[in-house]
């Protein structure tokens, strides 16, 4: 037993049976803020700190992949100022916990339209991700500036241009294609999505991969968001029965 799978039965879970791909939608910063009639911004600081005790938490129990919410398509719609406040925390984040990933063997990658990032976050993020790009351990999967919508738009776009040129026909676009041409093509879909914050709605995420994914839905507000009820979730998942679609044998 290595010492991830100690650590899940320490826990109460059974390693054999962790989801492989936990993904997150980080919701309820400003809330949290607005509760303590503070600034927006010091909600999205806290959250960082969420953040970090997740990632800990996930490679520590053996969780293979992490893809976190971090920032939509339609965020950039937001004020200025707290876009500008979310850009520096991530070129924060990113400084503070290369060396962490470095040391706990995790690969970071990013999906979403990385291309209308600032220069400056861009250029880091490029770096960080080289510099993890051999890790094992796990991977920690950043969407930024992403929206599922565009996601699809822009893969019926590269199959479109592939049957107009003569390289592809229509009848052999298959699910296992339109996924190969996803942000996601190298990463297996959810196996377990959580909202945090208690709203009802999958907010143009992960349109087509969590198709199958088991849903969690908690009220907790992001920022206080803790390890024990990450793992109480994790707990509630391998309580489900996944049948996708099809009738439990007798």
């Amino acid at each position: 037993m290595n010492s991830s799978e100690a650590l899940a039965v320490e826990a109460g879970l059974d390693p054999v049976r962790l989801p492989a791909h936990v993904a997150v939608i980080m919701d309820g910063n400003g809330r949290w803020a607005k509760k303590r009639m503070l600034n927006r911004v010091k909600g999205h600081e806290r959250g960082a700190d969420t953040v970090r005790t997740v990632v800990r938490a996930s490679r520590e129990l053996g969780i293979s992949f992490l893809t976190l919410y971090a920032f939509s398509t339609e965020n950039w719609q937001r004020p200025e100022t707290e876009v500008n406040a979310l850009m520096m925390l991530l070129k924060r984040f990113l400084k503070s916990e290369s060396q962490e990933m470095l040391e706990n063997n995790i690969r970071l990658n990013a999906i979403g339209e990385i291309e209308k990032l600032p220069d400056s976050v861009s250029t880091l993020l490029e770096k960080t991700m080289q510099a993890t790009q051999n890790n094992t351990g796990m991977v920690l999967n950043l969407a930024l500036s992403y929206g599922a919508r565009p996601e699809i738009v822009r893969m019926v776009r590269r199959l479109s241009a592939a049957v107009a040129a003569g390289d592809l026909f229509v009848e052999n676009i298959d699910e296992e294609m339109v996924s190969a041409h996803l942000y996601t093509r190298n990463i297996p879909d959810p196996d377990l999505l959580i909202r945090t914050s208690g709203e009802m709605r999958i907010s143009n995420f992960m349109l087509w991969q969590i198709a199958y994914s088991e849903l969690y839905i908690t009220k907790t507000l992001w920022p206080d968001f803790s390890r024990d009820e990450y793992v109480d979730i994790l707990k509630e998942y391998q309580s489900r029965d996944r049948r996708f679609g099809k009738v439990k044998n007798a």
